[in-house]
């Protein structure tokens, strides 16, 4: 009866409109009204759930990302792909993948990513011969990098939701093969469809405008070295990285490129603002509505249950897949990694799955319902900034789906994508 109160109350209030984080927040007064629990203890959970130093992350790689998004990055992350892989047939469709890429290793988001890649690719793409809403879905599906190449906010999220167990770095490495997976079996795809439907190649960029193109990006792309490279040689840790990542991003920004107004800034910190104080209320609300799922054994429940079907850890990473993939269809990711995470990592900690694996796993299902509708946040602002109905991209998109579900099975059962960057380097 108690679980019944808690998830009853919690899908009640999603059910009449209200916002998942005070959705979240209510259902455990409620949880705690029922089992005569002091209310005080809610309180104090929403308060110890904001409380942790790693979270510091969250804020400067918004701020970093947004900074880098606005100032002219991707413009310059979309030429110098364009001299990596521009030149080939098809290569434009590369180029989109490969920014995405780059851009997604500074920005962590995947709004972000479809964004900015999008507004500039997708015309520049229908104007060189590619169907409009074969540009957007590419441009859709290559932004899930971002979920899973460092920084990913959510990896941060998701070391949070598991109890602080969980090393950031160890999931910020463990992101990256992945990612660079999921880029190459885009790419694969894109070339063969450039051979089949005949699109045309990009023009060789002369070596001076392509040093010129090299030098202007390479300060940018050092965001990325700066951020690994400094969790890996020991010199900062993960959260200490995101405030130097803000400091690189806003050195960068503002005296070397100077594309961005001294003006315009205050107005991108207040919006930087507000997406964290979004995220800190969900995390706060989210924390007491896990320990009343402690408090309630809902965990031990569902570990129970699903080990009762059966005791095979493939059958169960396959329920929990099918679920996961479910689910973030309806729901938004942070949401979904706060209120999940809880309740599976007990179960995959029992089938013997590494919480670090587990993290890719939910990472990848959940990146694919981002542009899943009909909650899908990345789908929706990539038909927006391609000026489609949501109907004409879900159309192209489904071949890239398909190349999405074929990463997430050999993510789920090949441990070594994961974990041997982790592994290698002692995390």
């Amino acid at each position: 009866m108690d679980t019944l109160i808690l998830l009853g109350s919690f899908a009640i209030f999603m059910l009449i409109g209200m916002p998942v984080a005070f959705a979240l927040g209510l259902a455990a007064l409620v949880g705690a009204w029922w089992i005569d629990l002091p209310l005080d203890g809610v309180m104090i959970q929403i308060a110890s759930g904001v409380n942790k130093f790693s979270l510091l992350a969250i804020p400067c790689f918004v701020l970093a990302g947004a900074i880098m998004a606005e100032g002219g990055m991707a413009r310059r992350l979309v030429a110098f792909a364009g001299v990596l892989v521009g030149f080939v047939q098809g290569g434009l469709s590369l180029v989109n993948i490969l920014a995405s890429t780059f851009f997604g290793a500074i920005s962590g988001s995947s709004v972000a990513d479809t964004a900015s890649i999008g507004s500039v690719l997708i015309p520049e793409m229908e104007k060189n011969g590619y169907p409009r809403s074969f540009a957007t879905a590419v441009t859709v599906s290559g932004s899930v990098q971002a979920i899973l190449i460092p920084p990913s906010h959510n990896a941060v999220i998701y070391s949070m939701a598991a109890g602080g167990t969980v090393s950031v770095a160890a999931l910020f490495l463990a992101g990256v093969l992945p990612g660079l997976l999921l880029g190459l079996s885009l790419c694969t795809y894109c070339l063969y469809v450039a051979r089949k439907r005949n699109f045309p190649k990009g023009r060789v960029i002369p070596m001076r405008e392509a040093l010129h193109i090299c030098a202007d990006a390479l300060w940018g792309l050092m965001t990325m070295f700066i951020i690994l490279g400094g969790i890996l040689s020991g010199v900062f840790t993960a959260t200490e990285s995101a405030s130097i990542a803000v400091l690189w991003a806003f050195f960068v920004t503002m005296f070397i490129y100077r594309d961005y107004k001294w003006s315009d800034l205050p107005k991108l910190v207040h919006r930087t603002v507000k997406t964290v104080c979004i995220v800190m209320i969900l995390i706060g609300f989210a924390a007491s509505f896990g320990y009343m799922m402690t408090l309630m054994q809902i965990p031990l429940k569902i570990t129970a249950a699903m080990t009762a079907v059966s005791d095979n850890p493939l059958v169960i990473l396959l329920m929990v897949n099918v679920m996961l993939l479910m689910l973030g269809t309806l729901m938004d990711m942070a949401p979904l990694i706060l209120i999940l995470t809880p309740i599976l990592l007990p179960v995959m900690k029992t089938i013997g799955v590494d919480p670090v694996h587990f993290g890719m796993i939910m990472m990848v299902n959940l990146g694919i319902g981002l542009i899943t509708p009909p909650v899908g946040a990345v789908l929706f602002v990539g038909s927006a900034v391609a000026k489609l109905k949501i109907e004409q991209v879900v159309r192209a998109m489904w071949p890239f789906f398909c190349i999405l579900l074929i990463v997430l099975m050999l993510v789920t059962f090949v441990p070594g994508i994961s974990l041997w960057l982790p592994r290698a380097m002692n995390l």
